[in-house]
């Protein structure tokens, strides 16, 4: 990775020692032009594992919420009483309730917590970007906004509704992620891939050029995904294969345990308190 780039995983579903975890994601991208906030994990736990990194959270330039979920969203109100100057970018569909509905089972509200909604309404206009389609947020970096839906075999992930009674599906049309154009190609930040991990990358690629991807971080959500879905997900990456791909967060387990099997000299480890870039960590 370019030299004057460095990416920390500030929160994630597993740690390094001595870090916390929890079931969310927080990245902390830093360029010598901006400091870039991906996600705010469930709660502020990612806050801690900054402090102990030595990373300045106030010194924020720009928080990017992937999406609505509360395990990308439950540390918003936190980051933003800290990071007093910092611009927020969400798609408008981030702040609707979301539930996660299972046959036979009570739904579960998965949507923003109310502290975070509440931090949004709070801030000031001039300090929230409501975004729906693909923008730049600094001279080498962007944001895919909604991305589009091609592949036959991907799907959100799992029963996700816009109402607790199971009958507005929610195609999570708020699903973002963030790339970074450096000297050796793309690093692409992702939150849960609601969209599909050929879906961003493709939609990625077309944004940039075709460039190729140098490093992809963050979760795929192909924690529920069928055998055939894998499947023709690798046979769509080695297309065109990425340098590295670090799954962490909502992948799982066993898909992480196919891509390692599958691509082993191309997946990376990825846990709170990894960094990549400068001094720590070459993608190697």
């Amino acid at each position: 990775m370019n030299r004057n780039i460095k990416i920390t995983i500030l929160m994630d579903n597993n740690a390094e020692e001595g870090f916390a975890s929890e079931h969310g994601i927080s990245l902390w991208i830093e360029t010598p032009e901006i400091r870039i906030l991906f996600d705010t994990g469930q709660s502020r736990l990612f806050i801690d594992n900054a402090r102990k990194l030595g990373i300045s959270l106030e010194k924020t330039d720009v928080i990017v919420l992937s999406h609505g979920h509360y395990d990308h969203t439950g540390g918003l109100a936190d980051i933003l009483d800290i990071a007093s100057k910092a611009q927020l970018i969400l798609h408008p569909n981030a702040v609707l309730p979301r539930y996660s509905v299972y046959p036979g089972k009570t739904p579960r509200s998965i949507g923003m917590p109310d502290s975070a909604l509440a931090s949004i309404d709070r801030l000031k206009k001039d300090r929230t970007t409501w975004v729906i389609q693909a923008r730049k947020i600094a001279s080498d970096i962007g944001v895919t906004g909604a991305i589009p839906r091609e592949t036959p075999y991907e799907d959100v992930g799992g029963p996700f509704f816009l109402d607790p009674e199971g009958k507005r599906e929610d195609t999570l049309v708020d699903d973002q992620a963030l790339w970074i154009n450096t000297d050796e190609g793309l690093v692409i930040c992702a939150g849960c891939c609601h969209s599909g991990l050929i879906n961003t990358l493709n939609y990625i690629r077309r944004l940039n050029a075709n460039s190729k991807i140098r490093l992809v971080i963050g979760g795929f959500h192909l924690v529920n995904a069928s055998a055939e879905r894998m499947e023709r997900t690798l046979e769509a990456l080695m297309k065109d294969p990425p340098e590295k791909l670090a799954p962490c967060h909502c992948t799982g387990e066993r898909a992480t345990e196919f891509l390692k099997e599958k691509m082993p000299k191309r997946i990376l480890p990825c846990r709170a308190g990894t960094t990549w870039g400068q001094t720590r960590m070459a993608l190697s």
